[in-house]
């Protein structure tokens, strides 16, 4: 049985006249009388008595005819959630970003994705860049937006944006007198720090190591899975910590932090994506709004 040997039945039965049922799928009445003769002949039942040059539906027929309609509905509503899909009218994406970005740079950008394709379902998980690409990889996202560094052949990476990494401290610690400070400085404070994995202590370590330091030799005295358990503990003891300028700016306009004189890379927020998978048109969508000024 295919679809058109369904649709044609219905469109027969409901008007019990196989010429107006032909004009209304468009098709010619040959084509129709052949398509429920074969569906009659192919499952042995008879669907119409033939009286005189009208038709009428048998007892099976008749029996037929709803489960007939139900399943062109079926197909029908089928058919309209793949338009509507291609249109970005109806659909869903899930998206995986690690902290930073999805703490204050994915929100205004989600915000203006709903705006344009408010049909469209989005799911945002939060982990850290190793996680991300961990979930993109498999499969469990279709698209993910970290701001570490991501080494994996399977992932395309493209940068969406640049961000500053900045050391701050509370107001009564020894580096917020503003004064310079050099690579060795960075080995007399105590520190809180992002736990390993997170994109922000990758930068960080890479900073390190670009002048001769290796991490390890700072003293941490504690790692917290999110930035504002480390802006908490910085507000609230003698340590020096490591963060995004955008998670740091509030805080610092307030001044409750101060920001050390000691210049870190820019680092960059990018997008990623598996280069296998087809990606859909809702992600393509929020590609190209990501790439918007």
């Amino acid at each position: 049985m295919t679809i058109e040997q369904l649709v044609i039945f219905v469109a027969v039965a409901e008007r019990e006249h196989l010429t107006r049922a032909a004009e209304a799928i468009r098709l010619t009445p040959s084509a129709v009388s052949s398509s429920i003769k074969k569906l009659e002949a192919f499952y042995g039942v008879a669907l119409f008595n033939r009286v005189g040059r009208r038709i009428e539906l048998t007892g099976e027929g008749q029996a037929f005819l709803a489960e007939a309609r139900a399943t062109v509905a079926r197909i029908q509503a089928a058919e309209l959630m793949l338009s509507e899909m291609g249109g970005l009218e109806r659909g869903s994406l899930s998206i995986h970003a690690s902290q930073t970005v999805a703490s204050y740079w994915l929100p205004p950008l989600l915000m203006r994705f709903h705006a344009r394709y408010p049909g469209i379902d989005l799911s945002l998980t939060i982990g850290n860049t190793a996680s991300v690409a961990h979930a993109v990889r498999e499969g469990i996202a279709e698209i993910g937006f970290v701001e570490g560094r991501v080494d994996d052949g399977a992932l395309s990476v493209t940068p969406v944006a640049d961000d500053a990494l900045q050391i701050v401290t509370a107001p009564d610690h020894a580096w917020a007198d503003g004064r310079l400070l050099k690579p060795k400085d960075l080995l007399l404070s105590t520190w809180v720090l992002r736990e390993t994995g997170s994109g922000t202590r990758q930068a960080f370590e890479q900073a390190l190591l670009a002048e001769g330091i290796d991490l390890q030799h700072l003293k941490v005295v504690l790692t917290f899975p999110s930035n504002e358990a480390v802006l908490s503990a910085t507000r609230a003891g003698p340590c020096a910590a490591v963060v995004s300028g955008i998670a740091a700016e509030s805080q610092l306009h307030e001044g409750l932090l101060v920001k050390a004189n000691y210049r870190l890379p820019t680092r960059r927020f990018t997008l990623l994506r598996h280069k296998e998978r087809r990606a859909s048109r809702a992600t393509e969508a929020l590609i190209a709004i990501s790439r918007e000024r």
